[in-house]
């Protein structure tokens, strides 16, 4: 089965939430009904910036893992690589 590693924010280069989910639609779709994770509620993060698929979950959650350990500007310079406008790609999920 298949992952998703993703990041959501509140706005372009605001607060950043990392995660992983087999099902990237039903899980944006928890985020933006405040659903999600504590802090994404508390933070209001429910804009999708980036998504990454795998082939295998388990290397997407080594994926998301690695990414939790990286700084801060590494995480935005990899946002900002395949989508530099900040858009919401939550509407491009079907």
């Amino acid at each position: 089965m298949g992952g998703w590693t993703y990041f959501v924010t509140n706005k372009p280069r605001g607060v950043l939430y990392t995660g992983v989910t087999a099902d990237l639609a039903a899980r944006v779709a928890q985020h933006k009904n405040g659903e999600g994770s504590k802090f994404c509620r508390r933070y209001g993060l429910n804009m999708l910036v980036l998504a990454e698929h795998h082939d295998d979950i388990r290397e997407a959650i080594a994926r998301e893992k690695t990414i939790k350990a990286w700084k801060r500007d590494w995480k935005i310079e990899l946002i900002e690589a395949s989508n530099p406008e900040w858009r919401n790609l939550s509407g491009d999920l079907t």
